[in-house]
């Protein structure tokens, strides 16, 4: 006994038949037009051109003419219309496979995402979590060993104050490497990518770095949930004097060579995606403001090798497509 078939299963071969050609029946209402149209002329010519004559030499076959042209006439005419409803019904068949094909797509990059984004935003809540106690265990320790102790005073008041309990922990943290700082913005690689993951622990006790890494994970995650990963991107890379002009102020066309984002399905989603959701669009702004801050205080001191680095990573890529469906660019 065959076990039941599960739901989807059921419904494939009904979402499958668009793909399969019908069988087209042997005789159709064309063809029995046809025949009928060749009775009756056959019919009128026998009655009225060959019963009443003798019909002799060329007489002959000028009456043969006269009966079998016409149905020969109308059977040609019968053929082109079976063929023009043979095409009219391959193209719609095409149609509706093409958008069988297109809405199958859709929901396998919706899944992908979908099954994606769990996994990724449970990594960068790890993360934050494991960034969090770190800062936190550094602004006890500090506190710690910078309280005065306490001196008795005769009129029983103490006038010494403590030096440094409101210090913060990216105030007594060493300013971030070039390098560190752009491989924080490029994120971790994998699991296990510790180098990556020390980066990024370091970047997030900076604050300004921190806001932007927090930025850069808000839009990063939410360009996922379209199916659009910044690996899967190849932009055309500028040269280290536009990063510098846009660092400047210079806007639109003179530093359009930032907006090297050429995949049309990412422009166009990320596009929808901007006008639709106010949330997508609000944090993608947030996330444009914070490049622009920080390639500002960032140019000055970057060399240009440093500057191409930083157009290679995540968070580089996200600011050129962003960039380039917000505008910025034009």
């Amino acid at each position: 006994m065959s076990e039941p078939t599960p739901e989807h299963e059921t419904e494939r071969p009904t979402s499958l038949g668009v793909y399969d050609k019908p069988s087209e029946p042997s005789i159709t209402s064309i063809e029995i037009a046809a025949v009928v149209l060749s009775v009756i002329w056959l019919v009128i010519a026998v009655l009225f051109l060959v019963l009443p004559d003798n019909i002799q030499g060329g007489g002959f076959v000028i009456t043969l003419l006269a009966v079998f042209l016409p149905v020969a006439m109308i059977w040609v005419a019968a053929m082109a219309m079976r063929a023009s409803r043979i095409m009219r019904e391959e193209s719609e068949r095409l149609q509706t496979a093409i958008d069988a094909l297109r809405q199958a797509y859709v929901g396998q990059q919706q899944r992908a995402a979908i099954s994606h984004e769990p996994a990724v935003t449970k990594k960068l809540d790890e993360i934050a979590e494991t960034a969090k106690k770190t800062e936190n265990a550094l602004a006890t320790f500090s506190t710690k060993r910078t309280e005065p102790v306490p001196v008795a005073e005769p009129n029983g008041a103490s006038d010494q104050t403590s030096l440094e309990l409101g210090t913060q922990a990216e105030d007594i943290s060493p300013p971030l490497s070039t390098d560190i700082f752009i491989r924080a913005l490029n994120f971790p690689e994998t699991q296990e990518d510790t180098e990556g993951f020390n980066a990024l622990r370091l970047a997030l006790k900076d604050r300004k770095t921190a806001q932007l890494v927090q930025a850069s994970q808000d839009v990063l995650t939410l360009l996922s949930q379209e199916g659009i990963y910044m690996d899967d991107l190849r932009p055309d890379m500028a040269r280290p004097e536009i990063w510098r002009q846009f660092a400047q102020g210079a806007r639109g066309r003179s530093v359009a060579a930032l907006g090297g984002i050429r995949d049309r399905s990412s422009l166009a989603l990320t596009a929808a995606r901007m006008k639709q959701d106010p949330i997508f669009r609000d944090a993608a702004h947030h996330f444009l403001r914070r490049f622009d801050h920080m390639i500002v205080a960032f140019e000055p001191e970057a060399s240009d090798a440093d500057l191409t680095s930083l157009g290679e990573t995540r968070t580089a890529r996200a600011f050129m497509l962003l960039g380039r469906v917000a505008g910025t660019f034009d």
